[in-house]
């Protein structure tokens, strides 16, 4: 059948939106594989992986190789505080109390503050408690600011479509309430914990502004790519972003892997 002409006019402009969305990265792949006497532009000089090779042979300006384990152990260490509290307090708001609706915006009031703001009201706290301002403390702080809201706003819409008839008749066939917990409730939460999850980590590898005064002497990898692009020029910089893009789809698809898989689990103990 013939298509109407807006048809192809929403077509174009997805097209435009995905070619704006994807387009600088794709161009940031493609110069990181410049050969040896590859520059910062285009035209492409060879194809290699010389300039990764640099990269992790610390031959750039740059502590490349330790903030990028920084990050990585900072970034599990948000994302199991993040579930773990998420999840406590997505189970302490399914009552309500006294105070509920206070208490809920309270803690997600920090996703409308700068983030630059909270890392220099903290900065200055810190300074007038006289404590040194380190990556695995103050840093860690500054970012559950920025992942503890996301994490209860997902726990809460997760909730809200739980349906707790399941627990009841599990309950009524003689479960205790942990063993409805483990064995009925955080099965079906699964999905969304991963979810929190996912989000935890990946917020705090790329942040920035939370980041910038707390973090002390030892940068973060975005804080070193930062400090990095008044100085280097060379594709070394885009090898750094293409290897910080790949730990990022590596983490969301071992998330979406995770959740087909519990969702295969539920659907078999169903059957």
């Amino acid at each position: 059948m013939k298509q109407p002409l807006v048809t192809y006019i929403l077509g174009a402009f997805f097209g435009l939106y995905v070619l704006f969305l994807y387009g600088p990265m794709f161009v940031i792949f493609l110069l990181s594989f410049q050969g040896p006497t590859g520059g910062m532009t285009f035209p492409l000089q060879g194809l290699s992986l010389h300039w990764f090779k640099e990269l992790w042979a610390q031959n750039v300006s740059g502590d490349v190789a330790g903030s990028f384990q920084r990050s990585i152990a900072l970034g599990l260490l948000v994302m199991v505080i993040t579930v773990g509290v998420s999840v406590a307090a997505g189970f302490g708001f399914r009552r309500a109390f006294p105070g509920a609706r206070v208490l809920f915006y309270v803690a997600v009031i920090s996703l409308i503050m700068p983030g630059f703001l909270i890392s220099f009201g903290l900065g200055l706290i810190l300074q007038l408690l006289g404590i040194d301002a380190q990556w695995f403390t103050s840093a860690l702080g500054a970012q559950l600011t920025w992942t503890l809201p996301f994490g209860l706003l997902i726990m809460f819409a997760v909730l809200a479509r739980f349906d707790r008839s399941v627990e009841e008749a599990a309950q009524d066939l003689g479960a205790s309430r942990s063993q409805t917990l483990r064995h009925v409730t955080l099965p079906l939460l699964a999905p969304g914990i991963v979810g929190v999850a996912l989000f935890g980590f990946t917020l705090s590898y790329d942040e920035i502004p939370r980041t910038t005064l707390v973090v002390g002497n030892s940068n973060t990898l975005p804080m070193e790519v930062l400090a990095m692009t008044n100085t280097l020029t060379t594709p070394s910089l885009y090898a750094i972003g293409t290897i910080t893009t790949l730990v990022s789809l590596a983490c969301i698809l071992f998330a979406l892997v995770s959740i087909i898989r519990m969702q295969r689990r539920t659907k078999l103990k169903k059957a």
